[in-house]
């Protein structure tokens, strides 16, 4: 058997990098029924393979993953840089924060913010209290502003590339390499929403590592999350935990909650913990159905 990795998946074939290009595999029947995450293989996994007679092959098992983004699903990421627009479409900070959480849950060892579009903000300081926490980079893929920096980042590295729809991600990918030539999608005036270009997360070669360009959300499903597990995406928390009054605690509605005494002192960005709450009453409505 041989060994490589997963680069795509497209019509029931996984399509799996080797020395002489890409070669189409089915996988095991036994691997379908597997249940392990989000599911036996995915855009990024390390697996064993045999070769057909007929020039395809077969996936025989997957390595163990060092990571897994579970939406859109890729294994063995390096780090994510989360993509959203200065403007058209708006930057919504729950939703960008919901990014964040599934980035956090997911194990990513590393999280970027990447603001493009800059050429349209009102000010340079997009974020700028996001910054303590994540590293920001502002770019313009239109003035080509920002893009050695991002591009820097990039190399060696298997990234992903992750945010909602319209914030410009596969012309970001085409400003750091234009013989990419993904397809771009203008935002609807009507709605103010991108248009999907990307329809499968797909692992494109750059500079010595992967960009996996996925699917553009409106929305962030967190399905699997529990409500316990909430706090502990949010790194700023961390230092607090354990300090609570009461425990368990869900620094919600009780008294001498050290993570609401870190707002109230303004240790803690008021908008980080009113997303922590958003969050919290949507997985505590989840987990009671």
């Amino acid at each position: 058997m041989e060994t490589g990795r997963v680069i795509k998946s497209y019509n029931s074939f996984f399509y799996v990098e080797t020395d002489d290009g890409l070669l189409a595999c089915r996988i095991r029947g036994k691997l379908k029924r597997d249940r392990r995450g989000v599911g036996s293989v995915c855009p990024g996994d390390i697996v064993e393979y045999s070769r057909l007679p007929d020039g395809t092959g077969v996936v025989e098992r997957p390595l163990e993953r060092k990571s897994l983004l579970r939406r859109p699903a890729v294994a063995n990421v390096d780090q994510v840089v989360l993509t959203f627009a200065a403007a058209q479409p708006d930057l919504h900070p729950l939703l960008l924060n919901r990014f964040l959480v599934l980035a956090e849950w997911s194990g990513i060892p590393s999280i970027i913010v990447c603001i493009n579009k800059m050429d349209l903000a009102k000010s340079r300081e997009v974020l700028s209290e996001y910054g303590k926490l994540y590293p920001i980079i502002r770019v313009s893929a239109k003035e080509k502003d920002g893009i050695e920096e991002l591009r820097k980042c990039l190399a060696g590295k298997v990234t992903v590339l992750a945010g909602p729809s319209g914030v410009g991600k596969s012309s970001l990918l085409n400003a750091l390499d234009s013989g990419l030539k993904l397809a771009t999608g203008e935002v609807s005036e009507k709605i103010l929403r991108g248009r999907h270009t990307t329809r499968v997360a797909e692992l494109l070669p750059y500079e010595g590592g992967f960009i996996a360009d996925t699917p553009g959300f409106s929305a962030m499903e967190l399905s699997g999350l529990e409500p316990v597990e909430l706090a502990g995406c949010f790194p700023e928390f961390l230092p607090y935990l354990g300090k609570c009054r009461f425990s368990p605690c869900t620094h919600s509605h009780e008294p001498d909650c050290a993570i609401k005494m870190a707002v109230d002192d303004g240790e803690i960005f008021s908008e980080r913990y009113e997303a922590y709450i958003s969050i919290l009453e949507e997985l505590s409505q989840k987990s009671t159905r």
